[in-house]
């Protein structure tokens, strides 16, 4: 069984592991069930590859600490909560910086590697500062209410998370048992951000919001890193894709857009329906826009690319295997496919890379749901009653809630028709869209807009945002580059000292935050932009002046 789900390991459930700390991709109706599909698999993928699902790493040198936040920074009445962090004093001597990861839109428990050995390790090691992660709010356990309906979620939103940074970092009292014995106390007492230059750190999402301290709170957040930051953001952005379609290998790429073509061709026409569901083994799949959104999740997988083996996936390179064919002839499996079709659509020839498409599917993501009488319920999108649950084991509606309200990223096919598409072109921003409506009804204090507010996020400085001490650092071939300062759309930018300007060659997501313990055996470009990260910042600090 375990085989046939998931060949030489839990392909999909390490996919989606990839993925899930960074939620920005693939937030749509479709997502959240293979969500669900792939937390009743846990258990069996748990014994039998060793990975656990929705609990992040254990690093017992930081232990979880509590600030208490306001909820409503408006209101100064309103109920407080605890929101999490976690502080890396291994470093640390007195005078130098304190840096901060934004937690962004997952448990801040996904971040801890990132302040073991990555960016949170490797700029305190440098600078002899203190690297912190602090959780977002709603997120991990920093959560303020007691369930997540439209009314719970309203203080879910750009400006509130912001005023909680900036309060933890003025305010924050960190325990004297962090630190080593030799550290005075006046030291500790001195680590708030009046009195000690602050660089706060963001990657993705948690980048724009590392770009808009900056901008914001210029006498708190003494310097900034936007790695990935999305400071744009938008309602369709069909151009996720093309930067897939142009920095796959080119065969791969073609194959894809092929099959896809072939697909459109083929679930329109009445005749030719039924038999495209059963090929891919979704004949339980009732409506046509959810069939050829399951056809299209492998491409999930390409933001999951990352230079260190450890934490990258293989997905996208192992799809592009199956298309591109590693054998010449079909195994007994394709030739079963064949004579189905056959049966089915006899003299209608049948396209070999929508084959190996098809059997890709029936491979790997099928067996998560097998029965076809059930495969309504497990890949269809149409009905409104399965995502209305509001309980707080409905992580998926956080992040989404933020997408519905201000953030947009609905990742359609192109507008138009003519430019070449790695997805079906019934995939829109209606689609995409959808499940705001369906999962957000409005509530007595808050409703969700028609479309995303996405000028709240894009008049804080969208492309053009720009400060003193505030670096850039986007990977090339990184599929929310268009939505960064990099992006095609953007002004082009001199790359200096007090504004850094950096493209990861062959970077993917945020590619600088993690690094290894041993940082020689990092990949000769990551090496090359966390030796640029050092420098920049200890220039910046030279630049610091203690308070009198």
């Amino acid at each position: 069984m375990f085989d046939t789900f998931s060949g030489s390991k839990a392909w999909l459930l390490l996919a989606f592991l990839s993925t899930s700390v960074e939620a920005l991709s693939f937030r749509n109706a479709q997502s959240v069930n293979f969500e669900r599909l792939l937390k009743k698999r846990s258990n069996f993928v748990q014994h039998s590859a060793q990975v656990v699902l929705n609990e992040g790493p254990v690093f017992p040198e930081f232990p979880p600490q509590t600030f208490p936040q306001r909820l409503d920074h408006n209101d100064p009445s309103s109920p407080t909560f605890e929101q999490r962090y976690w502080v890396n004093t291994r470093h640390y001597q007195p005078g130098g910086p304190v840096v901060v990861i934004d937690g962004g839109e997952t448990s801040g428990e996904d971040r801890l590697p990132f302040l073991d050995t990555g960016i949170a390790d490797i700029l305190p090691k440098a600078t002899g500062g203190l690297g912190v992660v602090l959780e977002h709010r709603y997120y991990g356990q920093s959560v303020p209410v007691m369930n997540f309906t439209t009314d719970s979620l309203r203080w879910l939103n750009n400006a509130q998370s912001l005023e909680d940074s900036a309060y933890f970092m003025t305010h924050v009292n960190f325990s004297s048992s962090l630190f080593p014995a030799s550290i005075s106390p006046e030291s500790i007492r001195n680590l708030t951000a009046h009195n000690t230059p602050w660089i706060y750190y963001g990657g993705s999402y948690a980048g724009a919001r590392a770009a808009h301290m900056r901008v914001l709170y210029p006498d708190i957040v003494f310097g900034a890193i936007a790695s990935s930051g999305v400071t744009h953001a938008t309602i369709n952005n069909w151009e996720y894709m093309d930067i897939i379609r142009t920095a796959a290998p080119t065969t791969c790429s073609n194959l894809i857009q092929e099959s896809m073509a072939h697909i459109d061709t083929l679930i329109v026409n009445p005749v030719s329906r039924a038999p495209l569901k059963a090929l891919f083994g979704l004949q339980g799949v009732q409506h046509d826009d959810d069939f050829v959104s399951v056809a299209a999740w492998p491409l999930s997988a390409f933001q999951g690319k990352n230079w260190d083996e450890e934490v990258s996936t293989t997905q996208f390179e192992e799809f592009c295997y199956a298309l591109v064919g590693g054998k010449a002839a079909p195994d007994e499996e394709e030739l079963r496919m064949m004579e189905e079709w056959n049966e089915a659509l006899p003299g209608f020839p049948l396209d070999r890379t929508l084959l190996r498409h098809a059997a890709f599917i029936r491979k790997q993501v099928v067996p998560l749901c097998p029965d076809t009488s059930a495969q309504e319920d497990c890949f269809g999108t149409h009905d409104d009653d399965k995502f209305k649950g509001t309980d707080l084991d409905q992580i998926w509606r956080l992040w989404t809630f933020q997408v519905c309200t201000e953030w947009g990223y609905f990742i359609s096919s192109p507008p138009d028709p003519e430019w070449p598409s790695m997805i079906s072109r019934l995939i829109d921003t209606d689609y995409e869209a959808k499940i705001c409506k369906q999962a957000f009804p409005p509530g007595r204090h808050m409703r969700v807009p028609e479309w995303p507010n996405v000028t709240v996020v894009n008049e804080l400085g969208d492309f053009a945002i720009t400060h003193s001490r505030l670096a850039f650092i986007d990977g090339e071939i990184d599929p929310w580059r268009p939505c960064t300062p990099h992006s095609q759309y953007a002004e082009p930018r001199d790359d200096t000292i007090s504004r850094p300007f950096k493209l990861i060659p062959d970077g993917v997501h945020h590619h600088d935050q993690n690094g290894l313990r041993n940082p020689k055996k990092e990949p000769k470009h990551i090496q090359r932009i966390h030796h640029q990260e050092v420098e920049f910042v200890k220039a910046w600090l030279k630049e610091w002046k203690a308070p009198k």
